[in-house]
């Protein structure tokens, strides 16, 4: 157990210690995020905070893997860490140079089919009335839509201060509950460095955001989540194909909605929009804070329902589940606090004349 903790505190004590890096080069290279006619903020807020992330993740698994040999950096593993690097870098490209919708989707593609040759696979499926569907030559399919939608999800529900991030780290935190519960030990380790990574980048993306964490973070976030849960939650014996939907209910129900929405209207599904969920709220008089606090609960929920079904007859993981959700919630609100008084309302006001 003191592995997966120091695991947890190493990914955020690197995440946390390198956004004031990121955001200094981001604000001096002038890389913000600009207002527009989809965009919440009033004024332009840097970017890149997905470098953060994901160097936090990656320098505390290699430490974690290679020099303490906590586990071999092969097979899954290395499929997560391999098609999640690739999913970052196509990130990092479109926050600089913003590539085509279609040169992105493929690019995604190609990073779940690297995790799937290096055994990230979704085999088979256990359905209700305990009835096995074995996936077969479905097997690369799914897994490919699974990855690059859920990836695609997160990017979408990207759009309110501290709303994918949160979502990130609660789902991580379900995940590694679940795995834990499981004998998915190291699958909850990546959910644990996924974890710390991500709350180390919340503490300067609640509102009012002091850095944003780009498609580099959105997309390598649920890279990681859909990921995980093919490595740790698809390979538990229960009715696998509902324990995803209730994990990441938030980025599943929106992305589903959007594209209904779209094809409904005779748009194209790959195009951004402003009629997200977390949209619906603003639209409706909702302020950001009470917006992400909606949709944290309905996260947490759907966390509380997953760890219940999956240990019934065990309710001390359920009880831990709850115990570990409050911790890290006390964990980030000081962390929102320590940042907020590093970050002077001069220097936020600064980055909007810049």
């Amino acid at each position: 157990m003191l592995i997966h903790i120091v695991a947890f505190f190493l990914a955020l004590a690197f995440s946390f210690a390198l956004i004031p890096v990121v955001r200094k080069r981001a604000i001096a290279a002038g890389l913000y995020d600009a207002p527009g006619e989809r965009k919440i903020h009033k004024a332009p807020i840097p970017r890149l905070g997905g470098i953060a992330i994901w160097s936090g993740f990656t320098v505390a698994a290699l430490l974690l893997f290679i020099i303490l040999g906590v586990a071999p950096l092969k097979g899954s593993i290395l499929g997560v860490l391999a098609g999640g690097a690739i999913m970052f870098a196509l990130g990092l490209m479109d926050d600089l140079f913003t590539l085509s919708p279609y040169l992105k989707l493929l690019i995604q593609f190609l990073a779940a089919l690297t995790a799937f040759l290096l055994g990230v696979q979704i085999n088979n499926l256990d359905l209700p009335g305990s009835q096995l569907l074995v996936l077969n030559v479905l097997s690369l399919p799914v897994t490919l839509l699974w990855i690059v939608g859920l990836s695609n999800a997160m990017n979408f529900i990207d759009g309110v201060d501290g709303l994918a991030s949160g979502v990130t780290l609660i789902s991580a935190i379900t995940l590694a509950v679940i795995a834990h519960s499981t004998g998915q030990h190291t699958s909850a380790l990546l959910a644990e460095l996924l974890a710390g990574a991500s709350l180390g980048f919340l503490a300067f993306n609640f509102h009012p955001a002091k850095i944003f964490m780009g498609d580099s973070g959105s997309l390598f976030s649920g890279f990681m989540l859909a990921s995980i849960a093919v490595t740790g939650v698809l390979k538990t014996q229960v009715v696998v194909m509902l324990l995803p939907l209730f994990v990441l209910c938030v980025p599943i129900m929106d992305i589903t909605f959007s594209v209904f929405r779209r094809l409904f209207r005779g748009q194209n599904p790959f195009l951004p929009d402003a009629d997200h969920i977390h949209h619906q709220f603003i639209k409706a008089g909702v302020s950001q804070v009470h917006t992400v606090s909606y949709l944290y609960t309905l996260c947490i929920v759907g966390g509380l329902i997953a760890t219940y079904y999956v240990n019934k007859e065990e309710m001390t993981y359920l009880i831990f589940y709850v115990g570990l959700v409050s911790g890290v919630y006390l964990l980030a609100l000081i962390l929102i606090q320590v940042v907020r008084r590093l970050y002077s309302k001069e220097a936020v006001q600064e980055i909007g004349q810049a």
